[in-house]
């Protein structure tokens, strides 16, 4: 299993084929009881030939929807950082992590733990480079503080994954804006006494 989508190159109606199976695959996860193919080729309107061609079990799907997550999340940080600052980028980034927790939760709940424990391994690297990225733009403004590494963060942001829904939705929006303030560089005390 990669998360670098080290897949081979498919023909365009294959490939709408699997990004339909694996959209509608993410949205069933968040419904009750286990994921059954047959429901995802059909809520995909797929038949189940595809989808067992590119899927030939139900971890193999699992964890390509879950390596697709850990990929959009890893290429938001050089686009936001192309439009933003780099601590608007990094709230930004944040806002998305939530909605990688949830999908995280849910496949690693469905998976045996050998399987989720390597997709975790994997995906660790290219979300820590993300999070450097974001990092090492704010240490070169001045806007992020310098003391803090990308594993850091991503210490403080795993528990996220572990929050029921409700939860997330509730307290994750002002925790991560918390971890947002918490990563600001002190604004030098000349800069406080002139307000």
């Amino acid at each position: 299993m990669s998360v670098s989508g080290g897949q081979p190159s498919l023909r365009p109606d294959a490939q709408r084929n699997r990004n339909r199976i694996l959209t509608t695959a993410r949205e069933l996860l968040r419904e009750p009881g286990d994921l059954r193919l047959n429901a995802v080729a059909r809520a995909s309107g797929v038949g189940q030939g595809t989808l067992y061609r590119h899927f030939p079990t139900r971890e193999a799907l699992l964890a390509a929807v879950y390596e697709r997550d850990v990929a959009e999340l890893v290429a938001a940080a050089p686009d936001l950082l192309a439009t933003r600052t780099p601590v608007e980028a990094l709230a930004a980034w944040f806002e998305r992590v939530g909605a990688y927790a949830r999908v995280k939760r849910d496949v690693f709940a469905a998976l045996e733990a050998a399987t989720w424990r390597d997709l975790a391994d994997h995906s660790l690297g290219p979300i820590g480079d993300a999070v450097e990225l974001i990092l090492r733009a704010g240490r070169s403004d001045g806007s992020i503080r310098d003391d803090v590494q990308a594993r850091d963060v991503i210490v403080l942001i795993s528990w996220l994954s572990r929050l029921d829904d409700d939860e997330l939705d509730a307290r994750g929006p002002v925790l991560l804006a918390v971890l947002v303030d918490g990563l600001r560089a002190p604004r030098p005390t000349s800069a406080v006494a002139e307000r």
